[in-house]
């Protein structure tokens, strides 16, 4: 990805996150367990992406594409820790609004993470062959 793309990607997710937290502060809805569980998801979220996009550097991309084969950190126990983690922070927004019909949504964007990951997949065992399957066979997602 070009740099500029990147800064402008960056920045982008930056102010998303601003408008989470913002949104974690101001809802109206009481601060009860489910609350405060859906913050701590939401969090624990944020922080699990910010550590995988570091982690993944250069790498990091919106398509499917293969700079190189990042297996440290986090992406040595799971191949997908952005998605993972996302998936997390967007339950604990869905506890935290206490609407239970957004669990839909969650479950629209596991479905799309999933399929996302296996294109990302396949890019990356064409490009990496057997160092990929295995890295694949010793991660979860």
């Amino acid at each position: 990805m070009e740099r500029p793309s990147l800064v402008v990607i960056t920045l982008l997710q930056i102010v998303a996150i601003a408008a989470v937290f913002w949104m974690l502060v101001s809802w109206t809805t009481p601060w009860n367990m489910q609350r405060y569980v859906g913050t701590a998801l939401v969090v624990a979220g944020i922080f699990g992406i910010a550590v995988a996009r570091y982690q993944l550097g250069r790498s990091f991309s919106i398509r499917a594409e293969a700079h190189q084969l990042v297996t440290s950190g986090l992406y040595s126990k799971i191949r997908n820790p952005i998605y993972v983690f996302g998936i997390v922070m967007i339950a604990g927004i869905v506890l935290v609004v206490q609407r239970p019909a957004l669990w839909f949504v969650v479950g629209a964007v596991v479905i799309g993470q999933i399929v996302r990951a296996r294109r990302e997949a396949k890019v990356l065992e064409a490009t990496f062959g057997d160092t990929y399957r295995e890295y694949r066979r010793r991660t979860w997602f």
